[in-house]
């Protein structure tokens, strides 16, 4: 909850620049942004993707023997992969900027916005660590206070610079937002280090005898790189071919729609509100499948040292049911009303038909992430990275099949991705099944529907009425008043009970 808490800040005030850029850049701008941001996520990938998962499992591990000396060389050893990744990425990248703005990107004026980048991914790859290690330790606040600290560092820079730089044309203007990016890095890094210096301090200094052997490599460090490695490789290579599917998807859709006969601007465009205005809408409930996947690892990797199934199942029927619960009324929102949300979000409804088809989809996006946290806790994460890699492989191949028919466009990249979306999570979920006997009940997913039905009517009656002046007004109103029915309906075919609602820091006591 605390994550979650964390999480709907950040998505929430995420949507600022999400709808302000376009206003202000426009969505060839956005467009331009969205071709560097795939690289981005594949370097992070790379240098620290499975990192704060290895280090969050090991630590908790560590830490349930009372075990200081091995949590400290885990985090000294973690430190040390990450950081030396994080400077090599950086180097090779300033080395081979040139040819990727030219050779591999579809637009060349994104060379300034990809340089901008580059102090990025050492920043990412250090705070990973301590990510990872607050995590083990099971304290979410230093990882919730330092998102949120980013994300608001991230807002005013990216704006601010954006518009700065706007006058010098929009590959500045560009560049200005990712250099926003990597300075909300900087100050969420320092946030955690912060915290850890507090957490030194609070453990008291370290014995002569232990600084001693922390200082050398001792057969139990080589111990400790293989269980890193063990646990990080799997995990960051499930990770990576998500990213390089995000990366190759966004050069074959660009390529793609060029050769459907868009202009290169057009096409830029078109992916810019695609993954720039669309996709962000859709991950807004995301917040809480990140969370529910962050705080499982270590609650699963526990309870499987233990050999307590019944406490597995109990953990994944909560968090799926979580996930589907809170996920279905943003579902029918943005199926019903796409228009009316796009246009007051981003003052444009020509993107509406992207996000009506992709939402019902959504559904399975947002029971993937604890899906395959719960894999890679019960030590399967290459059952994880053969999922994503089948996901990955059908969705680039129908993005060139489809996305380069005339008829289709865009809309062709939006159907290869619905069709990723739901084989994953499906695959993820036989995987899940096997391995546990984990077993959804039908019964919830037909309470579930039958209150998106009810909530649908209520929602587009009062919609229908327009009683308040403006049309904004009008779907918060509806929007609101169907949410409340739907929880109301929830309460009555209780899905959700006193139980759930106790368990809601602070708020949570007056159900007690």
């Amino acid at each position: 909850m605390i994550l979650l808490a964390a999480g709907l800040i950040n998505r929430l005030l995420g949507f600022v620049p999400r709808i302000a850029l376009p206003r202000m850049i426009g969505a060839e701008g956005v467009g331009l942004i969205q071709l560097v941001y795939p690289f981005l996520i594949v370097l992070l990938t790379i240098i620290a993707g499975g990192v704060p998962l290895a280090v969050s499992k090991l630590v908790a591990e560590a830490d349930s023997c009372g075990d200081s000396a091995a949590v400290k060389r885990i985090v000294r050893s973690a430190m040390t992969v990450a950081v030396t990744a994080g400077m090599a990425a950086a180097g090779i990248c300033i080395v081979l900027a040139d040819w990727i703005s030219t050779v591999i990107m579809t637009d060349s004026r994104v060379h300034t916005a990809f340089m901008t980048m580059i102090p990025a991914l050492p920043l990412v790859a250090v705070s990973s660590v301590w990510r990872g290690y607050f995590q083990g330790k099971q304290n979410m606040i230093p990882t919730a206070f330092s998102s949120t600290t980013e994300t608001m560092v991230r807002i005013v820079l990216t704006l601010l610079l954006a518009a700065l730089l706007l006058p010098y044309g929009i590959e500045a203007a560009a560049a200005g937002g990712m250099l926003g990016l990597v300075a909300g890095e900087a100050a969420g890094l320092l946030v955690l280090w912060r915290q850890a210096s507090i957490e030194r301090k609070r453990e008291g200094p370290v014995s002569s005898g232990e600084s001693e052997s922390l200082t050398r490599l001792e057969p139990s460090d080589r111990k400790v790189y293989r269980k890193l490695f063990g646990i990080a490789i799997p995990v960051t290579g499930s990770r990576l071919i998500g990213s390089l599917s995000y990366l190759l998807e966004s050069i074959l859709t660009a390529r793609s729609l060029v050769a459907a006969g868009l202009a290169t601007a057009e096409a830029t465009a078109q992916y810019g509100a695609l993954q720039g205005m669309v996709i962000p809408l859709l991950l807004l409930p995301g917040a809480l499948t990140y969370s529910l996947a962050v705080s499982l690892v270590p609650s699963l990797s526990e309870s499987a040292a233990l050999g307590d199934w019944s406490g597995i199942h109990k953990r994944l029927h909560q968090s799926m049911r979580l996930a589907v619960v809170t996920g279905a009324p943003f579902i029918v929102l943005m199926s019903l009303m796409a228009e009316p949300i796009c246009l007051l979000l981003y003052g444009d409804d020509s993107m509406a038909g992207m996000l009506r088809w992709l939402s019902p989809i959504a559904i399975f996006l947002y029971m993937q992430a604890p899906l395959q946290a719960a894999l890679q806790a019960l030590n399967r994460p290459g059952t994880a990275l053969f999922n994503t890699f089948a996901g990955a492989a059908v969705k680039l191949a129908l993005i060139v099949q489809l996305a380069t028919r005339p008829e289709l466009g865009i809309y062709g990249a939006i159907i290869a991705i619905g069709v990723n979306i739901v084989l994953v999570t499906l695959l993820h979920w036989i995987s899940t099944a096997r391995l546990t006997g984990f077993r959804m009940l039908p019964m919830d997913f037909v309470k579930v529907t039958a209150a998106m039905i009810v909530m649908s009517a209520v929602a587009m009656w009062i919609w229908n009425r327009r009683w308040l002046p403006a049309d904004s007004l009008n779907l918060v109103s509806s929007g609101m008043a169907g949410v409340l029915v739907y929880i109301l309906l929830l309460i009555a075919m209780r899905l959700i009970d006193r139980h759930d609602a106790a368990r809601i820091p602070v708020v949570g006591r007056l159900f007690r």
